[in-house]
């Protein structure tokens, strides 16, 4: 359990789906006539391009879900390069900006695994071989060459856009979608949203060093309004590449801004890793 464990934690960013984005193609120079005068260059279609990716960008910003705190049980099945299936039953817990709190059960509900990640530190309890293990974010930034921090893990378990901000190149209508292209530091990121909810419908990563074969397709779906809150129950992250993985994700009981407690102590018997 420790190796899914630390998979799904830390290995969803290691992304080991996309094809590369497109480019926006730049319109060819005009040669200029000596006899004609050139033409007059029509920039209505870039300002209204420029308003539809700014209007769509707004709103799905507007639409970011952002709570105090955050608590769910979570259905997580896992589908290892081959076709192996692991199923864990999670108990999540975030404090906004603060904490993510999360424990790990297995057959016949013993908890076999707990974590508590803050913004710079990552513990790990294995219950079952009784020891425990901590690392800095900035190790694991720098394991996975990833820029993620805290709230980029609390992002991506609450259903908001990751890697993703205003420096929009593109966008595209697509029946009822928008697809808005954005090219990183890191990644090309291919999000599409829903035309009227303006809510992530898909997210498509590649990793702009293409030596590294790393890509990311993340979905959702099954919304529910809870509390004003628009939010995806089912979640599908699609890792491949160099390696091949799937996890699929089902939010139950989730709420929100409740008072929530953290629990978390190393035990005397544990060994530290």
């Amino acid at each position: 359990m420790k190796k899914l464990f630390i998979i799904v934690l830390v290995g969803l960013f290691m992304f080991p789906s996309c094809s590369p984005t497109q480019k926006i193609q730049q319109p060819s120079p005009v040669q200029k006539d000596t006899t004609v005068p050139p033409p007059v260059i029509n920039k209505t279609v870039a300002i209204d391009s420029a308003a539809i990716i700014d209007s769509n960008y707004k709103q799905l910003m507007k639409n970011r879900i952002d709570v105090k705190t955050f608590s769910a049980k979570i259905n997580l099945e896992y589908t290892e390069q081959g076709g192996k299936k692991n199923k864990v039953n999670v108990n999540l817990r975030i404090a906004d900006d603060s904490l993510i709190w999360v424990s790990a059960t297995g057959l016949f509900g013993i908890e076999g695994m707990r974590a508590l990640i803050t913004r710079d530190s990552v513990f790990l309890l294995d219950k079952q071989n009784k020891t425990y293990t901590a690392n800095s974010i900035a190790y694991l930034q720098q394991l996975t060459g990833l820029p993620f921090t805290l709230l980029t893990l609390q992002d991506l378990l609450l259903g908001n856009p990751v890697f993703f901000d205003a420096n929009i190149l593109h966008f595209e209508k697509q029946n009822e979608q928008i697809i808005l292209w954005q090219h990183g530091n890191v990644f090309t990121n291919k999000l599409t949203i829903d035309g009227l909810s303006k809510m992530p419908v898909e997210c498509l990563l590649s990793d702009i060093d293409t030596s590294q074969g790393r890509n990311c397709q993340l979905t959702y779906d099954n919304y529910e309004i809870e509390e004003g809150i628009s939010f995806a129950q089912h979640r599908l992250i699609h890792v491949f590449g160099k390696k091949e993985i799937t996890v699929e994700l089902e939010f139950k009981q989730y709420k929100f801004n409740e008072t929530l407690s953290f629990p978390f102590k190393v035990p005397k018997n544990y060994t530290e890793n």
